[in-house]
C-alpha cells in the first residue's frame, strides 16, 4: 500500500474531536496556508521538458494550470502563480486553493472533468492515474508533465525544479529551493542541543490511521516519514525494529519491536480514533513508552508527507511537539 494510495482517503474521512487532555497533538495548530514568493516571475515560454514517464512535452502557455496532486499545487501556488490553477486534487487542503473544482482523488483522475475546465498544461506524479485518463488528456493535445515524487528532504529541490521548469519560473524555482532550504536549516538549529551531538534519540513510530475503516498501519522504511523524523533529531522506529515496507498492519508484536517514546499521526486519523485516548485503546499503544506517556505528536494530514516549500512547518511542528517550548520559536 503507498502513502499516496493511502492519502486519498485523508481529506476523506471524518471523525471526533479527539479528547480535551493536553497532550501536544492537541496543541498543534494547522499549517493551512501557503506563502507565495514576494515577486513574481513571468513565465519564459515555450519550454520543452523531460518528463518523469519518458516523454518529451512542450509547454506554449501557463494561463490555466491543473496540477494533480495536492503537493504539486503547494508548489505552484508558493512560485505565485496560483491565479493560473483551475483545479485540485482532493489532498489540496491549504486555504488558497480550497475553492477549486476537484478533478482528482490522485488515483482516481477524472479526464473529462479535467478537459471541461481546458486546461493549458498538467501536472502529475508517476503516481497519478489511472493511466487510460492521462493518456486521453494527452491525446487531446494538452502538454501533460509527470515529475518524480518527493519521498524525502533530499527530493525537495529536484522537485521544485521540475515543477518550475515545466512551467518556465526557473529563476523562481531557484529561489524557492533557496528558501526552503534555509528555513529547514533553520528549524534544525532549534533541536536541542544534545540532540544535536548524538545523544539519546527518541524512537517515533509513525502511525497511519483510519477509524472509521478500521486501518490502524504502523509505517517501515518505505512510509515517508524517515527522512522528516530524522531531520528532527529522532528515529523511526518502524524503520529501526526492521519493517522495510511501506506499511504493515499494527500488531501489539510489532509495536513491542518498535518500542517508540512518541507516535507521530495525521490530524485526521487521530480524530477518526477518538483522539489520544481512543489511540491507546489500539491493541499493542498503551503498552508503549509513548503510550503509557500518551506522547502523540499530530500533524496536518494535507501537508505532512508533502516535502515542499512548507516541510520547514511540518519540521518545526514536528521538533515543538517532540521536545517541548525549549526548541525557539
Amino acid at each position: 500500500m503507498s502513502v499516496l494510495a493511502l492519502a486519498v482517503t485523508v481529506t476523506g474521512c471524518g471523525g471526533t474531536s479527539g479528547s480535551p487532555d493536553a497532550s501536544p497533538a492537541d496543541r498543534a495548530a494547522p499549517v493551512d496556508r501557503v506563502e507565495p514568493l514576494a515577486s513574481v516571475s513571468d513565465s519564459r515560454l515555450p519550454v520543452s521538458v523531460r518528463s518523469a514517464d519518458g516523454k518529451q512535452v512542450r509547454v506554449t502557455s501557463t494561463d490555466r494550470i491543473v496540477p494533480l496532486t495536492g503537493s504539486l499545487s503547494e508548489i505552484v501556488f508558493t512560485l505565485g502563480l496560483g491565479k493560473r490553477v483551475v483545479a485540485r486534487d482532493i489532498t489540496a487542503t491549504f486555504e488558497q486553493a480550497e475553492d477549486l473544482p476537484v478533478v482528482t482523488r490522485a488515483h482516481d483522475v477524472s479526464a473529462e472533468s479535467v478537459l471541461s475546465l481546458r486546461p493549458t498544461v498538467v501536472l502529475a506524479d508517476t503516481s497519478t492515474g489511472p493511466a487510460e485518463a492521462i493518456g486521453q488528456i494527452r491525446d487531446a493535445g494538452i502538454p501533460v508533465v509527470v515529475v518524480e515524487p518527493a519521498k524525502s528532504l533530499d527530493d525537495i529541490g529536484p522537485r521544485i525544479d521540475a515543477v518550475a521548469g515545466a512551467l518556465g519560473v526557473g529563476v523562481a524555482g531557484d529561489e524557492l529551493k533557496e528558501r526552503t532550504r534555509e528555513r529547514i536549516a533553520a528549524v534544525q538549529k532549534d533541536i536541542p542541543e544534545e540532540r544535536a551531538k548524538g545523544g539519546e534519540k527518541p524512537r517515533v513510530a509513525f502511525l497511519y490511521l483510519r477509524g472509521t475503516a478500521s486501518v490502524y498501519l504502523l509505517g517501515g522504511r518505505e512510509s515517508g516519514a524517515s527522512s522528516l523524523l530524522e531531520a528532527a533529531g529522532a528515529v523511526d522506529a518502524g524503520k529501526e525494529s526492521g519493517l522495510k515496507k511501506d506499511f504493515t498492519a499494527i500488531t501489539s508484536e510489532a509495536l513491542a519491536k518498535a518500542a517508540p517514546d512518541a507516535i507521530l499521526v495525521m490530524k485526521k486519523g487521530l480524530a477518526s480514533v477518538d483522539g489520544v485516548e481512543g489511540l491507546v485503546k489500539i491493541p499493542g499503544v498503551a503498552e508503549t513508552p509513548a503510550g503509557l506517556d500518551r506522547r502523540v505528536v499530530s500533524i496536518d494530514d494535507g501537508v505532512l508527507l508533502n516535502y515542499g516549500p512548507r516541510t520547514d512547518q511540518v519540521l518545526r511542528s514536528l521538533v515543538e511537539q517532540l521536545y517541548g517550548n525549549g526548541t525557539g520559536k
